[in-house]
């Protein structure tokens, strides 16, 4: 149950729509078990239920749409070494995104303040997904040493250019409009007419939001787009960094700063990951990440470190093994794919 004694995740039928409000505000609406088993048990009791004709996908208290995975409650868990509790949540998760992909009516997500991990995870994979000027969007798995998935390992190689790369390494944050013309979104939508687009989308169905959606604004990646692929296109950690020295500005040089703070072995895993999922369909991304999650979560040590640094201890100051790129093993990464 969630800090409100009401259920993490409420789920009505309203007007022509099923709707779903992820309800753990204080949490920023983070993804946790009951809440993942209820988005299951939802796409399963609407999926051929000829009166439900979208789903409507929110989060409450105004400052989240969904900040993600419950990462500290992996933490402990795999501590512990609980690895019953690690794999149920990662795939059950797993799960739900695939069902989402999968679901056969518009999957309206309606992306108002943080969305980070497992909320791109609820929201990506089938649409439309309508953002404000006040989303904020972003990967941020190399910071605590996790790679990115909720099958974005699927998603970010196929965004335009090295945008997907340049996400996933830095955990860059995209504005809503930013968001869009990446690729992560469809429609621009001002807050202020968030309510009135809510009340429309379950009276009319999709189709009215058209009426709702603006040009969004330039991107602010826009002045730095041909060097995003300059740098991200290449095809290793080492030979990014260098490439982001290359370019002697004060971005790159902001970029590269941001590259040496995150988790050497997370980069390289998540780098080999997006090469690896541009070449597999959904299904084959999902179940490279959930191999990936049992070594990357239970057995190397950045994991459990880089949840204490950011989220725990909030000290940012994580003794990552090894605390370099340069002396990250490729042998090491490979062995994390099962050596293929």
């Amino acid at each position: 149950m969630s800090e409100t004694a009401e259920p993490s995740l409420i789920a009505k039928k309203e007007g022509v729509a099923g709707t779903l409000l992820m309800n753990r505000p204080k949490a920023l609406n983070a993804l946790d078990q009951p809440m993942i088993r209820a988005f299951s048990a939802a796409i399963a009791a609407w999926k051929d239920d000829a009166s439900v004709k979208l789903v409507v996908l929110e989060g409450a208290g105004g400052r989240a749409f969904c900040a993600g995975g419950d990462v500290r409650a992996l933490r402990t868990a795999a501590m512990a070494g609980d690895r019953a509790t690690v794999e149920a949540f990662f795939s059950e998760e797993y799960e739900v995104n695939s069902g989402i992909a999968t679901f056969p009516k518009p999957w309206v997500s309606l992306i108002d303040g943080v969305c980070m991990g497992g909320g791109i995870g609820v929201s990506v994979h089938q649409g439309p997904q309508v953002v404000t000027e006040h989303a904020l969007i972003a990967m941020p798995e190399t910071a605590i040493a996790l790679f990115p998935d909720v099958g974005t390992s699927y998603v970010l190689p196929r965004l335009p250019g090295a945008i997907g790369t340049w996400l996933a390494l830095t955990g860059a944050r995209l504005t809503g409009a930013d968001a869009v013309h990446a690729g992560l979104a469809t429609h621009f939508v001002p807050r202020e007419r968030l309510h009135e687009l809510r009340a429309a989308l379950v009276a009319e169905g999709v189709d009215a939001l058209p009426r709702f959606a603006l040009t969004p604004p330039e991107a602010s990646f826009a002045p730095h787009r041909a060097a995003i692929d300059r740098c991200f296109g290449q095809d290793s950690v080492l030979a990014i960094l260098a490439a982001l020295d290359a370019e002697g500005t004060e971005w790159a040089a902001a970029q590269a700063k941001i590259l040496r703070r995150m988790s050497p072995t997370s980069m390289c895993v998540s780098l080999e990951l997006l090469r690896r999922g541009a070449a597999e369909d959904l299904a084959g991304c999902l179940a490279m990440e959930l191999a990936l999650t049992r070594v990357v979560v239970n057995e190397h040590p950045d994991f459990v470190e880089g949840v204490r640094s950011v989220l725990v201890d909030k000290d940012g100051a994580p003794k990552w093994q090894p605390a370099r790129v340069e002396d990250v093993d490729p042998a090491a990464i490979a062995a994390m794919f099962g050596g293929r």
